[in-house]
């Protein structure tokens, strides 16, 4: 049994269409939220990308020095501020206009752990095709690039879920709608 704020608003689990007094997630929370993660998963994949080329790319072939290691993680990183950026903006949007797993309480919007758990898990593919991506162009190595990227696969579902979590208690770019006229009842009445 579903706790009451774990309801759907409108999605798989619902036939009955959107609320028109559910809040409006605004593009400046999409923003802001991929301004958030991008720091902290940049982060991430410099650490992870420096280890792994200075400590298992010369298993692989790939000879660096620690400097040239932090130089072409580094580039990794930067490149990443970039696609992901991009790309998280767009996973945000499309989450906002796939309301699954969201619910009112009074005038708050509340995300499901099965929302969350399952936004992890979308972003959490498509951001790694692109590390790997990235790490190949920056190191020339295929194996090298996979480790980078499954390495970061576990570090960056646990940073990613707890982002999401830290997100859904913070009301910044929610904004209330008007509540839906009534059929048939008059302006005056509403305003009254």
């Amino acid at each position: 049994m579903r706790d009451a704020s774990e309801q759907p608003i409108d999605g798989p689990d619902s036939s009955a269409p959107a609320s028109a007094d559910h809040p409006l997630v605004t593009r400046r929370r999409s923003l802001a939220k991929a301004i958030s993660w991008r720091i902290v998963g940049s982060l991430d994949t410099l650490l992870i990308s420096f280890l792994l080329i200075t400590y298992l790319g010369p298993v692989f072939g790939l000879e660096h020095s620690p400097s040239e290691a932090l130089g072409t993680a580094s580039l990794i990183a930067f490149a990443e501020v970039v696609t992901k950026m991009i790309l998280y903006y767009f996973h945000e949007r499309f989450w906002e206009w796939n309301r699954w797993g969201t619910s009112l309480s009074g005038q708050r919007r509340k995300e499901s752990y099965s929302r969350s758990t399952t936004k992890t898990a979308t972003w959490r593919i498509l951001a790694s095709l692109d590390t790997m991506l990235l790490a190949w162009i920056f190191t020339g190595n295929i194996a090298t690039a996979a480790s980078i990227g499954g390495l970061e696969v576990v570090t960056k579902l646990i940073l990613y879920f707890f982002h999401e979590r830290v997100w859904a208690n913070i009301g910044y770019g929610i904004v209330a709608r008007e509540p839906a006229p009534v059929s048939g009842e008059p302006a005056e009445a509403r305003s009254a």
